[in-house]
C-alpha cells in the first residue's frame, strides 16, 4: 500500500510538473518582451481624459482594462463605436438577424457601462462597409467628438492592422489620425490629444492560432511599450453583456475562452507621443 502511495504521488507530480510546463509555454505565446509593465497606461501618461474610437459593439474588449483602471483612478472616459455590429456573425444566436444591430449597440453601452465609462456614442455606418463610408464625414464627426470630450489621450486601432485585420478597424485608425491632424492645425482652443494610443495584439499566439488575418497582423502592426492588467474579470463579464458574441473567442482562436484569459491576461499599447511628434 506504501509503495502504491508513492508511486500516486510520483505520478501525481509528474503531471503536474507537465500541466505547469505547458501552463508556462502558453503563456509565452502571450508575452511581449518589448512591453514594460504599468499598473495604468493612462496614470502612466498622466492622463485625465480618454477617448477610444472604435468600429464595433464588442471592440472595447480589447481595452477594457485601459478604461476600467482608467475610470478607478478618477479619469473622465468616452467612447465612440462607428457601427452596429448589424452585419455581424452571431454565437450564438440570441435575436432574429434583422435586430441584431439594435441588440449589438444595447450590449455595447451596457459594457461600457460596466467599466465605468462617463460617454459612449453609437453611430449607425454599416458593419463590414466603414471603408467605403463618406471619410469627410467621418473624420468631421470624430473631431467634434473630440472636441466635445477634450481627451488628452486617444485609444484606438493602428491603421495598418486594426488589431485583427478588420478593414473597419484600419480605417477608423486611419480617420482617427486624420481627425487628430486636422485638430493639430486648427489652431483652436483645444488642439488634440498629447498621446495616441494603439491596442496592440499578442504576435506569438497570432502566429499560431490566427490564420492568415494574424499573419496579416502580426506583420504590420509595432511592437508594444506598453503592458497592463487586462482586468481578466471584467473580459468574461464583457462576452457575458456581449450575449450574440459570448463564443466569439472560442471560435475565432480555438482555445475555450476561460483558457484564452488564464493566458492572455494582459493588454498591450504602442503609445505616440504627439507633442514630440504631432501628425499634422
Amino acid at each position: 500500500m506504501r509503495k502504491r502511495t508513492v508511486a500516486l504521488i510520483v505520478v501525481a507530480a509528474v503531471i503536474l510538473a507537465l500541466l505547469g510546463g505547458v501552463y508556462w509555454a502558453g503563456r509565452h505565446l502571450f508575452h511581449e518582451p518589448t512591453a514594460r509593465g504599468v499598473d495604468s497606461i493612462v496614470a502612466e501618461l498622466d492622463g485625465e481624459r480618454v477617448l477610444g474610437v472604435f468600429a464595433h459593439p464588442d471592440d472595447e474588449q480589447t481595452v477594457n482594462g485601459l478604461f476600467f483602471r482608467a475610470h478607478q483612478g478618477g479619469a473622465y472616459t468616452a467612447m465612440i463605436t462607428a457601427t452596429q455590429g448589424e452585419a455581424g456573425h452571431q454565437t450564438p444566436v440570441v435575436a432574429r438577424q434583422a435586430d441584431l444591430g439594435d441588440i449589438r449597440r444595447a450590449e455595447a453601452l451596457k459594457n461600457s457601462f460596466n467599466l465605468g465609462v462617463d460617454r459612449h456614442v453609437v453611430w449607425d455606418y454599416p458593419d463590414g462597409g466603414v471603408p467605403e463610408a463618406d471619410e469627410d464625414e467621418l473624420v468631421a464627426r470624430v473631431v467634434a467628438e473630440m472636441k466635445r470630450v477634450q481627451p488628452d489621450i486617444v485609444v484606438g486601432f493602428w491603421p495598418e492592422s486594426g488589431a485583427t485585420g478588420h478593414e473597419d478597424h484600419m480605417q477608423m485608425g486611419r480617420v482617427t489620425e486624420l481627425a487628430i491632424a486636422e485638430l493639430e492645425a486648427s489652431g483652436g482652443a483645444y488642439t488634440g490629444p498629447k498621446h495616441l494610443v494603439s491596442t496592440i495584439s499578442p504576435s506569438g499566439a497570432l502566429s499560431i492560432f490566427g490564420g492568415e488575418a494574424g499573419a496579416f497582423v502580426v506583420a504590420n502592426q509595432p511592437k508594444p511599450e506598453y503592458a497592463m492588467s487586462a482586468e481578466v474579470a471584467k473580459k468574461h463579464e464583457g462576452w457575458t453583456i456581449h450575449a450574440s458574441q459570448s463564443n466569439y473567442m472560442q471560435e475565432s482562436y480555438i482555445l475555450p475562452t476561460w483558457l484564452i484569459y488564464a493566458l492572455w491576461d494582459q493588454e498591450f499599447y504602442h503609445v505616440r507621443d504627439l507633442e514630440a511628434e504631432p501628425l499634422g
